[in-house]
């Protein structure tokens, strides 16, 4: 199972729509798509300078700005990218895969009461995309961003590298340290990269990932 992160950059980009095609296509049964916040989210930062509300606050709202875009995304293809289901939480994303779909993560559990390690803006959705990672048991995951840096910088590149040039968030370092899957950034115009990565095991999908989700959610 991979966790695929759209960034919130591609909000208002026509290749938004080319990335959900591709993913519907060849990721049925195996991909999960964490949304981004992007204009969403910067409602938020906006609202939060000017009323000078706490960050558990700004938090509890930045995840529904993420459940925003996620409900954009589902509504944006609705006839050409079929298998993409809004998957509220564990359960629902495991059978989302299990029925050979791509869930669409819609961040509902990441709403707060109180203040914790990630509720802070140290803490965007991509740690919010490995914290995921992580509990599903992903096999890999992928961010894919619009900054110019990232077409610059090869497949592979350590995370490191991506950290060095705040291409990811502080946190990002800290929830990926020592995991046991690969991480990889791509860049908004990378489709063709993804096309072959998905590709090698497209054919053979359903059966393997439908047992991969029924392992989702055991950490």
């Amino acid at each position: 199972m991979w966790v695929v992160k759209i960034g919130g950059s591609l909000g208002r980009d026509p290749l938004l729509r080319e990335w959900l095609k591709l993913l519907s296509e060849q990721g049925g049964g195996r991909v999960v798509v964490v949304p981004g916040g992007g204009g969403f989210a910067d409602q938020v930062r906006d609202y939060q300078t000017q009323w000078r509300f706490n960050d558990l606050v700004a938090h509890n709202m930045a995840v529904l700005a993420m459940v925003q875009y996620a409900m954009m995304m589902q509504g944006l293809c609705p006839d050409e990218c079929p298998g993409l289901s809004l998957a509220v939480d564990d359960e629902s994303v495991r059978k989302v895969l299990r029925n050979a779909g791509v869930a669409l993560w819609a961040p509902f559990p990441l709403l707060r009461e109180a203040a914790d390690e990630m509720t802070n803006w140290d803490v965007t959705s991509d740690s919010i995309a490995a914290w995921l990672s992580n509990r599903l048991n992903a096999e890999r995951l992928i961010l894919v961003k619009s900054s110019p840096l990232v077409s610059s910088m090869r497949l592979g590149t350590p995370i490191e590298a991506y950290a060095d040039r705040e291409i990811v968030d502080p946190s990002f370092m800290r929830f990926t340290a020592d995991v046991p899957y690969p991480v990889d950034v791509l860049h908004k115009g990378d489709l063709a990269t993804m096309r072959e990565l998905l590709a090698p095991t497209a054919a053979g999908c359903l059966h393997a990932c439908s047992m991969a989700g029924d392992t989702t959610a055991q950490r």
